[in-house]
């Protein structure tokens, strides 16, 4: 086993750690750990919201969920001798839950969870369409999920960090909060939000303290989109076996990581719409020096996906065009074509006895393919679903003898304000 550089106690909160991680992005929060080019390394991790999604049959934990907490975390590690200008290697070796904890109240201790924010609190991709909070609770056994929640279904997770990164220079930064900034004064009462602005309260920063927490707390950003450093960026493929270039934009480029899936569809349409874990990740890494003028790569990760998905034979897709439900015709809307794509999947799984709801999650949390198919023929940008049929227990493709009633168990929990 690699050295463990970034070790949590699950008996103790993530603030209550030998090393302090974080929660914001800031070029000024200090490194927990420095590593060379070259070394091999565990680190731990804990689900993003630090224990406060429970293993039981009630959504009110999403319903509630605090998300001025979020993402805790581990990091930031210097890397020695990394300067601003250079590509920063990331190899991931090995992901996966707890080792050695198959049971517990934590995720990631032989389970996990998918939630649906409710409107009022995060919201998600459908919003309009689901407004109140729902929960799915997966069990673990090796690399399979199922779930009390959403029967007939069992897939092999394509486990992955949702969020890696490096720490944005004081330039870039200042970027981030101008122009997100700009957004929300668009519609400052919008609901959900439009961006989330720095937020002092619940930040989190690697152990700074007086004065410095009060600046940092004010200037840093929120964890929740993927940013020019990598970030947020919730890409299934991003698994063992990946090789990934970051920018350097600090010296010690400052990499940080969590928010560990076990599972997820493209796009993880429910915004929690992951299998949301603790865990731990093994990482290599090297320099490129003056890598991002060598290959360009000046913004936004590049990688190499790794080779360990599930293997599905069969698929059934579902397509969607840039057309509202009110009938609207928009120009070129990849993200509406993609919703509409996920509606008309969702109302086809509901003919075999799923709920909406289930089959919502179901697109969350499954290794669904999203694509886009089309985005050139005016005015319909089309975009692509594509779900794999090997992940159901029962024929789910059309036929002349009509669609499998299957029962659809308790159901998934509900709660609203």
């Amino acid at each position: 086993m690699p050295e463990l550089v970034f070790p949590l106690d699950s008996s103790k909160k993530f603030t209550d750690q030998q090393y302090l991680g974080h929660n914001r992005w800031h070029p000024d929060i200090p490194a927990q750990v420095t590593v060379r080019p070259g070394d091999t390394f565990r680190v731990d991790c804990r689900e993003w919201f630090d224990g406060a999604i429970h293993n039981d049959d009630s959504a009110d934990d999403v319903r509630d969920a605090p998300l001025s907490t979020v993402h805790v975390l581990s990091g930031p590690f210097a890397v020695e001798g990394a300067e601003p200008g250079d590509l920063l290697i990331v190899d991931i070796l090995d992901v996966g839950p707890i080792p050695q904890e198959d049971s517990g109240p934590l995720a990631g201790q032989g389970w996990g969870y998918t939630g649906i924010f409710a409107k009022q609190n995060g919201g998600g991709f459908l919003t309009d369409q689901f407004p109140d909070a729902y929960k799915v609770i997966w069990d673990f056994a090796g690399q399979t999920a199922t779930s009390r929640h959403v029967p007939h279904v069992s897939f092999t997770g394509i486990v992955h960090p949702g969020l890696m990164g490096t720490a944005p220079s004081a330039e870039l930064l200042a970027r981030w909060n101008r122009r997100e900034g700009a957004l929300i004064a668009t519609d400052p009462d919008r609901v959900p939000p439009l961006a989330l602005p720095p937020l002092p309260h619940d930040a989190i920063l690697g152990g700074l303290e007086g004065a410095e927490f009060d600046r940092v707390a004010g200037e840093a950003a929120r964890t929740a989109p993927p940013r020019e450093n990598g970030g947020n960026q919730d890409i299934k493929n991003l698994t063992k076996g990946s090789r990934v270039f970051y920018p350097v934009f600090v010296p010690g480029a400052k990499l940080s990581l969590g928010d560990l899936h076990f599972s997820q569809g493209d796009g993880e349409i429910t915004f929690c719409g992951a299998i949301e874990m603790g865990g731990f990740i093994d990482l290599h890494v090297d320099l490129i020096k003056g890598g991002m003028d060598t290959y360009g790569v000046s913004e936004n990760a590049i990688f190499m996906p790794g080779n360990v998905e599930p293997r599905y034979e069969k698929w059934l897709a579902f397509s969607g065009t840039s057309v509202t439900l009110d009938d609207e015709q928009r120009y070129l809307d990849s993200h509406l074509s993609y919703q509409r794509a996920c509606l008309h999947a969702i109302d086809y799984l509901t003919k075999f006895g799923y709920s909406p709801e289930q089959a919502y999650m179901i697109l969350g949390a499954a290794p669904i393919e999203g694509r886009l198919s089309g985005v050139v023929d005016i005015p319909n940008s089309c975009s692509t679903v594509y779900l794999p049929t090997g992940i159901f227990d029962f024929d789910v493709a059309p036929s002349a003898s009509g669609p499998t009633r299957i029962d659809p168990g308790m159901g998934v929990p509900r709660s609203s304000f």
